[in-house]
């Protein structure tokens, strides 16, 4: 098929973003929508976040490993806290069980 099939195509607007590895990409945007295009893109080939300002790319987000359960409660209670915690539900189960 040809533009007489199809019709004209919309005028399109190249944007350049780049990443903080250096990657240019240039995705195309409808030319009516210049002023709403987004501040930042995804990097096709590292996945980084990428800007349109080349000497300024946004950093790469921090990645917080996966904390357990019981970390989140170290970061909440001291040794202390914890020791009185536990030993305070240790005699409460005693005593619930009749034992001494």
């Amino acid at each position: 098929m040809g533009e007489a099939e199809r019709g004209e195509a919309a005028p399109r607007l190249w944007i350049s973003y780049w990443c903080a590895a250096g990657h240019e990409t240039r995705p195309s945007f409808a030319a009516e929508a210049g002023d709403e295009a987004p501040e930042t893109w995804d990097c096709p080939r590292c996945g980084l976040p990428a800007g349109q300002d080349k000497a300024n790319p946004p950093q790469a987000p921090r990645n917080e490993p996966y904390k357990t359960h019981l970390a989140y409660v170290k970061e909440r209670r001291s040794e202390a806290e914890g020791a009185e915690l536990l030993d305070e539900a240790i005699a409460a189960l005693r005593e619930r069980r009749g034992g001494a």
